[in-house]
């Protein structure tokens, strides 16, 4: 199996990506840690010599802004490593199976769910990959640097993650955020932290000019949207019917299906979102799972649809709280979608931030909601 950097220089050299000081020193200290694993596994070279755990390998994390390719470099560092025992996952949907898997514990176990939950989640896992790794409530807050001690201390697994934020930065001003720090300390201690911040926004440059808010309704808007899901994902347009979906964690064992969900970039209905009965938990775990959300079908709305009016508007202020990018086919353009009805006045905000999040300066912000 070709190994990172190898697979990366190939893909600089046939044009596929551009050549980034930031993203190859990421990929030569990747390319490392898959040397350590591959020669720590049973049969390597240290392997052959050593009886004993060997000492461990030191995971990486890797921040930056929206679209300095840390998914890329992530996605390529889990495709050719060649170790089975791998898993890469969304931080949201790990987390989601942590608390599921803690609630279990307490029926099963007596004590501290902590240790069977680490233990059951490093079954056959020697590397934990996790994308987008950001903390924003409490309940994670107070677990996760005891879960991850015993992750990276007690079982062995080598975390590599990637966040919009440094360390220091994650859970800021959280409520109880003393009781996180040590979990800062832990990835400080136990990580490799890179920056990736070089001043090209690569998934803005795979946008390109094209437009966020499409109208009117029809073929010509669906066809911009579904370039724009391609263009963010890299998926190959002529595999589209195996693009995955998602059932999408919402607390109190509720879920969201995700008719379209890929590389942190969601699709949608307006009539799933806003015509069913939902509320502000359902859009801040969707604002707060995916960096961009394409939205379909948003219709023009009279007094009669002012229920889908409001739930309209918070589902906007949660995806602009946290930065969320917006693509959407629309009836008419935000300022004419809902004139008359009630609350029709207090839609004027949502208007003008619907104008606000087509502008580079939104779509330049890194995905998270600010503190």
């Amino acid at each position: 199996m070709t190994r990172m950097l190898a697979r990366y220089e190939q893909l600089i050299a046939a044009g596929e990506l551009r050549a980034d000081p930031d993203q190859r020193r990421a990929a030569v200290r990747l390319d490392r840690l898959q040397k350590e694993l591959e020669a720590q596994r049973p049969g390597g070279l240290l392997g052959q010599f050593f009886g004993r755990k060997q000492d461990r390998c030191e995971g990486v994390y890797m921040w930056g802004g929206v679209g300095r390719g840390k998914s890329m470099l992530m996605d390529l560092f889990h495709e050719t490593l060649s170790l089975t025992e791998k898993r890469r996952v969304h931080f949201h949907a790990f987390m989601q199976e942590v608390h599921e898997e803690m609630r279990l514990a307490r029926q099963t176990h007596e004590g501290d769910p902590i240790p069977p939950v680490a233990q059951k989640l490093s079954e056959n896992v020697r590397v934990l990959a996790f994308d987008e790794m950001v903390v924003n409530n409490s309940a994670d807050a107070m677990i996760m640097s005891r879960l991850f001690t015993h992750l990276i201390r007690e079982q062995d697994v080598v975390i590599v993650t990637t966040s919009n934020r440094p360390p220091s930065d994650l859970y800021k001003d959280g409520l109880n955020r003393e009781h996180f720090l040590p979990f800062i300390d832990l990835i400080e201690q136990e990580l490799d932290v890179l920056g990736l911040n070089g001043p090209t926004d690569y998934r803005l440059d795979r946008i390109g000019d094209l437009a966020t808010w499409h109208t009117p309704l029809g073929d010509e808007a669906t066809a911009k949207v579904r370039e724009a899901f391609f263009r963010l994902t890299d998926f190959a347009p002529e595999d589209a019917a195996n693009v995955p979906s998602e059932e999408l964690a919402i607390g109190q064992k509720r879920t969201i299906h995700v008719p379209k969900s890929l590389k942190g970039v969601g699709v949608f209905s307006f009539k799933r979102l806003c015509a069913e009965a939902r509320g502000a938990p359902d859009y801040l775990a969707i604002a707060r799972a995916f960096h961009t959300v394409i939205l379909v079908g948003i219709p023009l709305m009279g007094p009669e649809k002012r229920n889908e009016a409001a739930r309209f508007v918070t589902l906007i202020d949660a995806l602009y709280e946290h930065r969320v990018k917006l693509f959407a086919t629309a009836e008419t353009r935000p300022d004419d979608l809902y004139k008359a009805g009630d609350g029709s006045f207090e839609f004027e905000r949502t208007a003008s931030r619907l104008n606000e999040m087509q502008s580079d300066e939104y779509m330049a912000l890194g995905h998270g909601a600010e503190h």
